[in-house]
């Protein structure tokens, strides 16, 4: 059966089409069949990733390992029972459909709250949230005081997240193994930074979650998407030296792989 992961934060601007396309990518590479669905119906960063990799290797004539994206399945509304919702049958349709040909479904969420997005966390065996290292972003997980030092409870995402845990316990499956990305991650030891490491490990005890290492923010992620390429591909298309810049990137990559901890992976790039 297909391990599923999820890439969810109900906030745009995060990473997650990003780090999708990244960890997609990395199993890929090491030689897993994976298969991708993007969420965000409407502008479908994700998806367009992708199209953009198939594109440059039909004009280069290179032929890169690459995660197989499908759209979600038509499903006729008349064969709806009353109170069914048609995003829940056409997301487990092409669940069921690429489950049994796939090692890995990757599911890239939207950032806002949908019902197909709601759906997809309570089908995941990984959750990945990308956050950005900013107060702004951590409410999104939870309320805190104006110091920064005190947790006053849980916001909308984080409760989200354990309806999702509750109906996966209803269904006798094993708990959602949730990690925090922390993305944008400034290179100076600023009190900005320090304050959301204490509070974000604070909250990790609280609610259930573990904590890995993102991506800063470098511009090579936004070169490479017009070609739908990745740190890894960086060799293949001839680039023969990379920079300073790349090499630390490539390792926040190969660091965010192992923190994923994934059935049957071993990161080795």
């Amino acid at each position: 059966m297909a391990h599923i992961i999820v890439v969810g934060n109900e906030k745009g601007g995060a990473g997650k089409s990003t780090v999708s396309m990244h960890v997609a990518t990395a199993l890929s590479r090491m030689g897993h069949k994976v298969s991708a669905l993007d969420l965000d119906l409407r502008q479908r960063t994700f998806g367009r990733y992708v199209e953009n990799r198939v594109e440059f290797m039909k004009e280069s004539g290179l032929s890169l390992p690459s995660p197989e994206v499908h759209d979600l399945p038509e499903i006729d509304s008349n064969s709806l029972k009353p109170g069914e919702n048609v995003y829940d049958h056409r997301l487990s349709a092409a669940v069921a459909t690429l489950e049994p040909e796939s090692d890995f479904i990757l599911i890239d969420c939207p950032g806002s709250h949908t019902r197909l997005s709601q759906v997809a966390h309570s089908l995941a065996d990984t959750l990945v949230t990308p956050l950005n290292d900013s107060f702004i972003d951590f409410d999104l997980l939870a309320r805190i005081d104006a110091t920064g030092d005190k947790i006053k409870g849980p916001s909308v995402y984080s409760e989200m997240v354990w309806n999702a845990r509750q109906l996966r316990a209803q269904a006798g499956l094993q708990p959602i193994d949730w990690i925090v990305v922390r993305n944008r991650l400034g290179a100076q030891r600023m009190v900005n930074k320090e304050k959301m490491e204490r509070a974000i490990q604070m909250l990790s005890k609280r609610i259930g979650f573990r904590v890995a290492p993102g991506f800063n923010e470098r511009v090579i992620f936004r070169e490479l998407f017009p070609r739908g390429l990745t740190l890894l591909d960086l060799k293949d298309i001839g680039v023969k030296q990379l920079n300073i810049s790349n090499i630390a990137a490539r390792q926040e990559l190969r660091d965010l792989m192992k923190s994923l901890n994934l059935p049957g992976v071993s990161v080795d790039f």
